[in-house]
């Protein structure tokens, strides 16, 4: 589905991967002005500026304070202030006035992310971890971002991972101690990593949530509306799938084609979210399953959270599960035909959500003389029919799927399938609600904090979106959100 990293080369490259990934976030940031970084407008958006404070706290509370002698951290307030969600870390600042904070400046955020930065190179070359990190690389040389972490197996409980996005981060099986030379190092490394990138993402839905609510519509870049690719480049359709050839992971994704060569994205879109030739929508359809029983959850040498062990045996009835995601002209069709006046579609709780917060379409579409619009990190643009529908909850997408007659699939089915159709345009919903797998178990310490206490009241979804980092997606990671929210880049795929 998406192309590695183009750094990832090998576990010998762990500096500069870690380098590539921070100056990203630092592109992410370019288009922004100062003002840009402060505003929050509800609970589940944080600002840019505690965004990119809270992945460099990562680094400093997680490796350098625990694993570099005499180090000096930045500024004693920074771990109350940029922690996330560690109680046993200690106090932090409520989630919900992150957006209240005038100081420290941008400015020093910013300086406290280089000085960070310094000290992680320096760490990163010297000789010990440096030793460590020179272990043959698998996953066919790719980064060690798709190594096995240490950093749950059997890591103390000083070392605690900062928020809800590294809860559920573990090892792919049980590791050796931590040794003095270097490898938890390393593997917490590659932990802060896939933090940093699950960020970028949140930068982005984040920062778009909180530019929709000026009623100027602005645009967070200019003619950049990854809301309204259809299909990724050549490039990435020419890749061979991955993960032992087992997933089509880096095909391309889905053919729905309505974006003008106009739509010129800058060079900070992931390349999968690169505009090309427009394309007609794909033809409705699906493909058959035959009932039986299918293998689920991650298998192999390299990273994944622990939300996708234990691997475990399912039994599937048949099912067929739709070759693309719904569109924006069949989601309006469902709108035109009383789709959020018919309590009869909706479960009883999404039906109070329609009522209480006067639901009648997905989330940045706006209804102007006639034609439907919708906010995009462009700005406001006219609503391309053919594109996937995006910004929409569990709700909104169950809704719909009773509409026509069909079902979300599930998580299992999804996976079982994914290999034969194109995904990660979207994340998808699923039908399934947020639960451990069989064989799961809370890691001992702090870090059982971020596992199996939200396991509760969230819905799967799977997939990648426009705004996934490149290289930070397989077909067995698990997101998951409560049913109502719809900030993110969510989409439908039906299923029978």
């Amino acid at each position: 589905m998406q192309a590695s990293h183009p750094q990832r080369s090998s576990e010998a490259d762990l500096l500069k991967y870690y380098s590539s990934v921070r100056s990203y976030t630092e592109k992410l940031c370019e288009p922004l002005e100062t003002e840009d970084y402060i505003p929050q407008p509800i609970v589940d958006v944080s600002p840019p500026k505690w965004n990119i404070a809270h992945t460099t706290w990562f680094f400093e509370e997680m490796i350098l304070k625990k694993k570099v002698s005499g180090y000096k951290v930045f500024d004693e307030n920074f771990g109350f202030l940029f922690n996330s969600y560690y109680n046993s870390v200690g106090d932090r600042t409520a989630r919900d006035h992150r957006g209240d904070l005038s100081r420290p400046t941008v400015k020093r955020v910013f300086e406290y992310r280089k000085y960070v930065d310094e000290q992680m190179h320096e760490l990163l070359s010297s000789p010990a971890p440096g030793d460590a990190m020179q272990k043959p690389a698998r996953e066919q040389g790719r980064y060690a971002q798709h190594q096995a972490t240490t950093a749950f197996g059997n890591q103390s409980e000083q070392y605690e991972l900062p928020d809800i996005a590294l809860a559920h981060a573990q090892a792919s099986a049980p590791q050796p101690p931590a040794t003095a030379g270097g490898t938890d190092i390393r593997d917490l490394v590659i932990l802060g990593i896939n933090h940093e990138q699950q960020h970028q993402e949140l930068f982005l839905t984040d920062f778009k949530y909180t530019l929709n609510t000026n009623p100027l519509f602005p645009a967070y870049r200019k003619n950049y509306a990854p809301e309204e690719l259809s299909e990724p480049p050549a490039s990435a359709m020419q890749k061979p799938a991955r993960e032992q050839g087992r997933y089509a992971q880096h095909r391309a994704t889905t053919a729905f084609g309505n974006q003008s060569a106009q739509h010129e994205l800058p060079d900070i879109a992931p390349a999968h979210a690169r505009a090309s030739a427009p394309q007609p929508p794909a033809e409705a359809g699906g493909t058959d399953f035959a009932a039986g029983i299918y293998e689920i959850g991650y298998d192999g040498d390299g990273f994944c959270f622990d939300n996708e062990l234990a691997r475990h045996k399912v039994y599937l009835n048949d099912f067929e599960i739709a070759n693309r995601l719904v569109t924006n002209a069949e989601f309006i069709e469902f709108i035109d035909d009383g789709g959020y006046s018919d309590h009869r579609l909706w479960h009883s709780e999404g039906w109070d959500w329609v009522r209480q917060n006067e639901i009648a379409s997905p989330l940045y579409w706006h209804l102007q003389d006639g034609h439907w619009h919708h906010f995009t990190l462009g700005g406001l643009r006219a609503l391309p029919m053919n594109a996937p529908v995006c910004h929409v909850s569990f709700y909104e997408a169950a809704a719909f799927s009773e509409w026509k007659g069909a079902r979300l699939p599930t998580e299992f089915e999804w996976e079982a399938a994914n290999a034969k159709f194109d995904w990660g345009l979207r994340w998808e919903w699923t039908g399934s609600a947020y639960l451990p797998y069989p064989g799961f178990k809370k890691p001992a310490g702090a870090v059982g904090e971020y596992n199996g206490k939200f396991m509760i009241n969230q819905m799967v979804l799977r997939g990648a979106s426009v705004a996934t980092p490149e290289g930070h997606s397989r077909p067995t990671y698990r997101n998951f959100f409560h049913p109502h929210l719809r900030w993110q880049f969510t989409g439908i795929r039906l299923c029978r």
